[in-house]
């Protein structure tokens, strides 16, 4: 999530509690190729509650990258991954450079086929897919259970489903062939939780959230709130309920949101954003723009940071500074003076800062 930066003994002590709640299986880290900045964080997992219970979501944007970040799992010791690939024409078209469904499904098999050979427990999932046309999307699931595959994430990337629409699309899903459901919701309109259970009800095997909601576009599907629906309303007793409350605490003091995590359209990060993409195209991740609801898109990052992403955040200001000697130092800043949130405002107050020391050196 855009400015939520955990560390290393936060992924401690939240993955011991979800452990003892009984969760099944943890998500930690995004793994894109080698030297993955968020190493620390599954290292830290993997010794708090064993590699077994654990799943580290892996990029998938061509061959050659995808197979250097495979390296890089199988380097940390991760069991279980996801390969994360976006599936709607328009996701597909701004990462992978190409709307074809034919290009999609070579890219996914050969991901997938890679990753089983490796030795890997394997969900691929569906970026966007909520919005992805039905007959491209099961013939892309299709495709990934012929390849191996053994869990399919459903990703409602960008809220727009409303219950009875979740039911329809997971009962077509659960239908092919060796196929194994997760659904994975956004709350941005409010229906998340209805949407897991929706979901639920369809056939799918798997629902995933976050603790205390927390995430990017108006939050997840909140773990707490699943699980007490669970127990009320299908005699599911199997977790201990009792460390949800504190549980919820820590993560969110721990992630910077204050007492709680509100969801929805009009937080102010309901619209925050640290990915380029995202910013240079918001209309393929809202259904409801920022201005609709009175609210306003804004840069939130802290270390994730990239010459691209300072570009934009300048905008041409002067003076002007070489944006990548710039990241660089900028990196280094946030690091020194302990990671604090940066907006677009901070980032260019702290480019003329640097340009006035630069200037003072190359003057003296």
């Amino acid at each position: 999530m855009a400015g939520v930066e955990f560390t290393s003994d936060d992924a401690t002590r939240i993955s011991g509690l979800l452990s003892r709640v009984g969760v099944d299986l943890i998500e930690v880290g995004i793994i894109s190729g080698a030297g993955s900045p968020e190493a620390d964080l599954i290292l830290a997992v993997h010794n708090e509650i064993g590699p077994d219970r654990s799943l580290s979501l892996v990029m998938v944007r061509d061959r050659r990258q995808v197979a250097e970040a495979l390296k890089e799992a199988l380097r940390l010791g991760c069991r279980s991954i996801m390969l994360s690939i976006p599936t709607s024409a328009r996701h597909a078209e701004l990462k992978l450079a190409s709307p074809s469904l034919s290009y999609l499904k070579t890219l996914a098999k050969s991901s997938i086929r890679q990753a089983k050979d490796l030795g890997f427990h394997v969900t691929f999932s569906g970026e966007d897919g909520a919005r992805t046309d039905v007959e491209r999307l099961n013939d892309y699931v299709a495709a990934g259970f012929e390849a191996g595959a053994d869990r399919f994430r459903l990703a409602e990337t960008v809220a727009t489903l409303r219950p009875q629409d979740c039911a329809k699309l997971v009962a077509g899903l659960v239908t092919i062939d060796k196929a194994e459901i997760e659904i994975h919701s956004h709350n941005m309109l409010g229906m998340a939780v209805a949407n897991s259970l929706a979901a639920f009800d369809a056939g799918a095997a798997w629902i995933s959230t976050t603790v205390g909601g927390i995430g990017e576009r108006g939050g997840n599907s909140p773990l707490a709130e699943v699980l007490c629906v669970l127990r009320a309303a299908y005699g599911d007793t199997r977790h201990d309920l009792s460390l949800l409350t504190p549980l919820t605490q820590e993560a969110v003091r721990r992630g910077g949101f204050g007492s709680a995590f509100m969801p929805g359209p009009t937080t102010r990060h309901a619209y925050a954003y640290e990915l380029l993409g995202q910013l240079l195209h918001p209309e393929a991740y809202e259904t409801t723009p920022a201005e609709v609801v009175g609210n306003a898109r804004s840069l939130r990052v802290r270390t994730r940071l990239s010459p691209a992403l300072v570009k934009f955040a300048l905008d041409d200001q002067e003076p002007a500074v070489d944006a990548e000697l710039f990241c660089a130092w900028l990196i280094t800043h946030q690091q020194q003076h302990g990671k604090p949130l940066l907006d677009r405002n901070s980032i260019r107050a702290l480019a003329r800062e640097y340009a006035a020391e630069n200037l003072i050196t190359e003057g003296r």
